[in-house]
């Protein structure tokens, strides 16, 4: 149960990436926002500035759709994990904090090839690896392979960068054939270290 009197009825509310886990933004709910957060599957916040409920992209139709919930330990924070309809921040970037990089631009990748999968067109690299089906795939993982273990061992930093970048593009695409995703395989990883 969230405590809103601590802080005079609001509550400070992340919004992250459900994907990508990238922060969004931060806002504030009060109660009222936080039940029609919950009833909607759209993040609504309390805007101080305009002194009413806001819900995200309720201008912009940049909605933030809810995929989970998370009240911390104290019970006067909230962290959303959402899906984002487009940009979140007001300037059109996908983040109200900059950064010098999308540092989970890998599950963004995944997301980008995903979306080639759903909804393929002609011009799409990975529509044309898709449908030339798993064995393909896999053996462009294997080449792309060789040329990463060539490139580490004899080429220029910058082409070993770009041969791992393929590699692990290409891996990408044959994890999304096969209908395992980059959440599955990280789950593994972290299961080998408990």
């Amino acid at each position: 149960m969230l405590d809103f009197a601590k802080s005079d009825g609001l509550v400070p509310v992340i919004v992250q990436d459900a994907q990508t886990l990238e922060v969004l933004m931060l806002g504030y709910m009060n109660e009222e926002a936080w039940h029609k957060t919950q009833a909607e599957k759209r993040v609504t916040f309390f805007s101080r500035s305009k002194n009413r409920l806001w819900t995200k992209g309720e201008e912009s139709g940049n909605f933030l759709e809810v995929v989970s919930l998370h009240i911390d330990c104290d019970q006067d924070t909230v962290l959303i994990k959402a899906k984002p309809a487009g940009p979140t921040c007001h300037t059109g970037t996908r983040s109200c904090f900059k950064t010098d990089y999308n540092q989970n631009f890998i599950l963004e990748l995944e997301r980008i090839i995903d979306g080639r999968y759903n909804f393929p067109t002609e011009e799409s690299y990975v529509n044309r690896l898709h449908n030339k089906g798993v064995h393909k795939i896999a053996q462009k993982v294997g080449e792309e392979a060789v040329e990463t273990v060539i490139a580490a061992l004899y080429e220029t930093e910058k082409e070993f960068i770009s041969e791992s970048s393929d590699l692990l593009f290409h891996l990408i695409v044959l994890l999304r054939e096969k209908g395992i995703s980059l959440e599955t395989i990280a789950k593994h990883l972290e299961s080998r270290h408990q």
